[in-house]
């Protein structure tokens, strides 16, 4: 089974369980560069978007110091890919692949903000975990061997070892916080 097959299933398979929604997605290996930057910047948003929403309604610690992470890592991250854009004179092509993960982040942000106490915190960390898994998946199996731009490979390449640390730390929040 090829890597790009494998990317496309643990979406899919996250897309399914509900953690990024249940509309079909664009197979992340066809898309361009642009398209790539786009995707990239809009899965960052959804994770500080979920750390904002754990914020709001977390007040065990663990949770709390994970979500200020996500907000801090991701907005670091996004901030050099504007950077980077703005380097190059392009600007990120919406497509598909990233509509989708905008429709089931808001489908999940839905079912996320109904939820309280230690119900939230697992449901954070669990969704978190699937999260990271889905998006190192794409990013290592999809984005980075298939982006064209060095410079955005770069870029990629060393967010995801930022977000493979998240991934471990989220799951080691869900091991902590208990199912």
């Amino acid at each position: 089974m090829s890597r790009t097959l494998l990317a496309s299933l643990a979406l899919a398979a996250t897309l399914a369980a509900g953690c990024a929604g249940t509309a079909t997605a664009q197979d992340p290996a066809k898309l361009n560069d642009l398209e790539i930057a786009h995707a990239a910047y809009v899965a960052g948003n959804i994770d500080i978007r979920n750390a904002h929403l754990a914020l709001a309604l977390s007040d065990d610690p663990r949770v709390r110091e994970f979500a200020e992470l996500m907000i801090s890592d991701h907005e670091a991250v996004n901030q050099a890919a504007l950077d980077l854009l703005k380097k190059l004179k392009a600007e990120p092509q919406d497509n598909a692949f990233s509509q989708t993960l905008m429709k089931g982040a808001k489908d999940n942000w839905a079912k996320m903000a109904k939820l309280s106490g230690k119900e939230f915190d697992k449901s954070y960390a669990a969704n978190e975990l699937a999260y990271h898994q889905t998006v190192n998946t794409v990013v290592g199996d999809a984005f980075i061997p298939n982006v064209e731009n060095g410079e955005l490979k770069t870029l990629l390449g060393s967010a995801l070892s930022t977000f493979q640390a998240h991934e471990k730390h989220a799951e080691q929040m869900v091991a902590e916080i208990g199912s």
